[in-house]
């Protein structure tokens, strides 16, 4: 149920003349619920009033909005038409703060210096075409950087024409700048405009401070330019993904993070980098990868996902300086002796998230998983093992060190080739763990209406699933939870409910 304030406070922004009007008479401690009515409801105008006569040095998203998922008309994503307003009200308040600047005055009621937009957009594939995605919440960010940054030279031409002029020179106009905080994520389509944008406004009115950065399917040189031009203060995570890197371009793109002293994520998955490959210098370019890992000393999760690091793991972590909390080695042909240092190293028991889906656990990695699951028993909270070829035996007899990990919150089986029986047998032995609330589950091999492809490409395929006995064993499934007490947690075969569960969320 909404507050009497909140009601007031949407009331107010839905007739924008008068809430315009309104703001000059209002204090400045109602800001904060008007800029929550308006962003839930879509009020794009009111929000550019309100960002334009922003009384406090701070805008930050999560602040302001993230206590409000509880409003029943909160957006499941949010807006991009709010979101642009926003921006274009920071523009247009530079802008404003550049005239006046250039003629002397000083009017200016906005007191806005920082605007906190990290964790707002995101790349859920079941956005709506109103939501805003990172991608385009990166482009508006750059595009207003650049257009800032050009009205400030337009600006510093004019006063310097001025300031020649017979009337006398004024000192050179001091404009205001307003950061912005963000995740930035870009590809190929967007590297330019983002380019510059780092490049021209790092000295501008509008100036982009990252904390996320994600980029795709770039050009070694390209990363690399990026990557100089971020400001190192704030970067926690970098994520380099479908760049085709391969081993060299990592050895070449890794000394460049070494500036960024608060770095706690490194996620390089599908870099391209296969050590069954004999190639003249791989020993040395591992040995450079993993100096240069050993040159972040803050680092907590890391991600080589589908590189193929067979035999190699031992070398790779060895000269990290921290254990880690996260580490995601999916499809990456692991052998039993990568599991086995793993196990003794400083890293098993500090582990909280591991992931070691499309890994063979049918023949020879068993043993070694099942030691490794014991000595990560203590923190583990979120464990995938997806297309894995776990029968309903081999589970079976995983579940003793599965269910020592008493802290598990998280268990991702998806693309295994279980039956509805062990499916059951499953649920009866983790309900006593008391906190795992998620259980991302394959279709049951009963429940397919023709025989699946073979494993590994097995085992996945919706369309072949029998929709009716499918819905019977989610039904009785639910039945179970219930009766064990357990309705809290869900039980599902959707990866969409996995989400992307990290070492900041855990």
């Amino acid at each position: 149920m909404h507050s009497l304030l909140f009601l007031c406070a949407r009331r107010l922004v839905s007739h924008r003349p008068g809430a315009r009007r309104a703001l000059d008479l209002l204090p400045a401690e109602l800001y904060p619920v008007l800029f929550q009515a308006a962003f839930l409801d879509g009020r794009t105008l009111a929000l550019r009033d309100l960002v334009g006569t922003w009384p406090f040095p701070v805008l930050s998203f999560q602040r302001l909005l993230g206590h409000c998922h509880r409003h029943p008309l909160q957006r499941e994503k949010p807006s991009k038409l709010c979101v642009q307003a926003v921006i274009l009200a920071v523009v247009a308040h530079l802008r404003r703060a550049l005239e006046e600047s250039c003629h002397g005055t000083r009017w200016r009621r906005c007191r806005l210096r920082v605007l906190d937009m990290t964790g707002l957009q995101d790349d859920d594939t079941d956005r709506g075409p109103e939501g805003m995605t990172l991608w385009s919440g990166t482009v508006a960010l750059a595009k207003a950087c650049i257009e800032v940054s050009k009205h400030q030279s337009e600006c510093l031409k004019r006063g310097s024409k001025r300031r020649k002029g017979p009337s006398g020179a004024s000192a050179a106009p001091q404009p205001v700048v307003v950061e912005v905080r963000a995740d930035l994520f870009v590809n190929g389509t967007s590297f330019g405009v983002l380019r510059d944008a780092l490049q021209t406004g790092a000295a501008g009115p509008l100036r982009l401070k990252c904390r996320d950065f994600q980029a795709e399917e770039l050009s070694v040189a390209g990363t690399v330019s990026l990557l100089e031009s971020l400001e190192p203060a704030g970067v926690r995570r970098v994520d380099l993904r479908f760049n085709n890197l391969g081993l060299a371009g990592l050895c070449v793109v890794l000394p460049h993070l070494a500036r960024f002293t608060d770095l706690l994520s490194l996620k390089l998955p599908y870099s391209n980098v296969d050590v069954r490959r004999l190639a003249p210098g791989m020993d040395s370019g591992l040995r450079c990868l993993a100096a240069q890992l050993g040159k972040l000393p803050c680092l907590k999760e890391l991600n080589f996902g589908s590189s193929r690091l067979s035999g190699k793991l031992r070398q790779l972590l060895g000269d990290l300086q921290a254990p880690l909390e996260s580490l995601e080695l999916a499809f990456c042909y692991l052998l039993p002796g990568d599991l086995a240092f793993l196990s003794q190293s400083f890293h098993a028991p500090a582990l909280r998230k591991l992931d070691l889906s499309g890994h063979d656990f049918s023949e020879n990695l068993f043993q070694p998983l099942r030691h490794l699951l014991e000595e990560t028993s203590a923190s583990l909270l979120h464990l995938d093992l997806m297309e894995c070829r776990l029968t309903d035996a081999r589970l079976e007899a995983l579940l003793p060190a599965l269910c020592r990990c008493s802290r598990l919150r998280c268990l991702g089986l998806f693309g295994n080739p279980l039956s509805t029986p062990g499916l059951k047998t499953l649920l009866r032995k983790t309900v006593v763990l008391p906190d795992l609330r998620l259980v991302v589950y394959p279709y049951p091999v009963d429940c397919y209406s023709q025989e699946p492809p073979r494993p590994p490409s097995g085992w996945l395929f919706e369309d072949a699933v029998d929709k009716e006995r499918f819905a019977a064993v989610n039904a009785e499934l639910c039945r179970m939870l219930a009766s064990s007490g357990r309705a809290d947690t869900v039980w599902t075969s959707s990866l969409c409910r996995h989400g992307a569960l990290d070492c900041f969320t855990l």
